[in-house]
């Protein structure tokens, strides 16, 4: 297992690198497309498990997604952020403590259509930290990724209290905790200490418009966010039964696995960063 995870992750990386490093924008544009369908058709399984119609649906949203962000002159991607960040506020959030609705019923469907739109919000704050610039768009990935690695060690270390037992029984409040300080920390050195090369990035944009008390704000909600997103898919795998979103990266699960805590993160960092 280990072995196909390291032959998935470099595959990955030797597509996802060069586009970001050679600033690509068509080539950028194909690689979002894609696994912008690929985390619809995911979407749509993990709410209608064995349904036959997911490819249909996600070549319906990814034609359109296409077309909004890539071809229409004057999309509104602040739109989509802002939608995405209330219905996460108003829907996804409560359900880790209300729960989902029956499978096969209107409600589900319905939800599944509002999860679809927060991936679109997702994708769009993709498309628009990207036109900024790469090294925006993976600051803010970097964030997740942290708070994420740093939760592991954190939880195996000391952790105690459950977050989510009933939801993701691995994870626990001093992982979580634990997380969040290494982000604080880690964003506090590569501002005093990683020169002109970390100017642009999100962490530093926000503290230079906004100061050291706000920053350390947006990125504690931030690091919150990543953990909501993550129990949420987590909460759609479990009652669907499966373990992965899909099996389209090999030792990885699927797309939606690898973004699940970045579908609310990248919406609300990009609204952030639209009033900066």
């Amino acid at each position: 297992m280990l072995k196909t995870r390291i032959i998935t992750a470099l595959a990955l990386l030797a597509v996802l690198l060069p586009v970001l490093y050679f600033n690509n924008y068509t080539a950028f544009a194909v690689v979002a497309s894609v696994f912008f369908g690929a985390a619809i058709w995911e979407c749509f399984r993990l709410f209608n498990p064995g349904t036959s119609k997911a490819p249909l649906i996600a070549a319906f949203w990814t034609a359109a997604f296409v077309y909004a962000f890539f071809i229409s002159p004057s999309p509104n991607p602040v739109f989509w952020f802002a939608i995405s960040v209330l219905v996460w506020v108003l829907r996804f959030a409560p359900s880790l403590k209300l729960g989902l609705p029956p499978l096969n019923s209107t409600a589900n469907t319905f939800l599944s259509l509002v999860y679809a739109i927060s991936v679109v919000g997702c994708f769009a704050a993709i498309v628009e930290m990207y036109r900024l610039s790469p090294l925006y768009l993976l600051s803010v990935m970097a964030i997740v990724w942290a708070a994420d690695i740093f939760a592991y060690f954190s939880g195996k270390a000391f952790g105690k209290r459950k977050l989510a037992p009933s939801i993701s029984p691995g994870k626990s409040w001093e992982g979580a905790i634990g997380g969040g300080i290494a982000v604080l920390v880690l964003a506090t050195l590569s501002i005093l200490f990683g020169g002109e090369a970390m100017l642009g990035t999100f962490a530093a944009r926000v503290q230079a418009v906004l100061g050291w008390a706000v920053l350390y704000a947006v990125l504690i909600l931030i690091v919150a966010a990543s953990v909501v997103g993550d129990l949420f898919e987590s909460q759609l795998k479990r009652r669907a039964g499966m373990k992965d979103s899909s099996n389209l990266l090999p030792g990885h699960g699927g797309v939606l696995d690898r973004v699940d805590a970045l579908v609310p993160v990248l919406p609300l960092a990009a609204l952030i960063g639209a009033w900066l």
